[in-house]
């Protein structure tokens, strides 16, 4: 008979399946509802960089080889992804309207924006 009531037991649900549960009963108090981020400054402060050899990879010495990809190239103006590098200014733009423009400003401006760049060139 007690071997029945242990079936018994078993096959019984704790909750029902159809019922919605609460939140309260789901999270008891002081248990976390998902997966807490840690900061940067924690990660630093728990890995402890400073015991570990230098050779290390750590999140404070994180080395990487070159891309294996080609770097992208922005518009100067637009800041798109430029596919088209006028021949005249050496200004990247993404559509021709920009080169319109690019063609309509001055040298001075043209100068700037190869600054930013850190492409200046004196054009001739």
């Amino acid at each position: 008979m007690e071997s029945e009531v242990v079936r018994a037991e078993m096959l019984l649900a704790p909750t029902m399946a159809f019922k919605k549960v609460q939140t309260a009963d789901k999270y008891p108090k002081g248990q976390s509802r998902g997966r807490q981020w840690k900061h940067l400054r924690h990660l630093l402060q728990a890995a402890d960089a400073t015991s570990l050899p230098p050779d290390r990879p750590n999140y404070l010495n994180i080395q990487s080889p070159p891309s294996i990809y080609p770097p992208k190239r922005y518009c100067d103006v637009t800041g798109f992804e430029a596919p088209y590098m006028d021949p005249r200014t050496k200004l990247r733009y993404a559509d021709p309207e920009v080169f319109r423009q690019i063609r309509m400003l001055p040298e001075e401006y043209v100068q700037r924006y190869l600054a930013v760049r850190n492409a200046a060139v004196v054009l001739r």
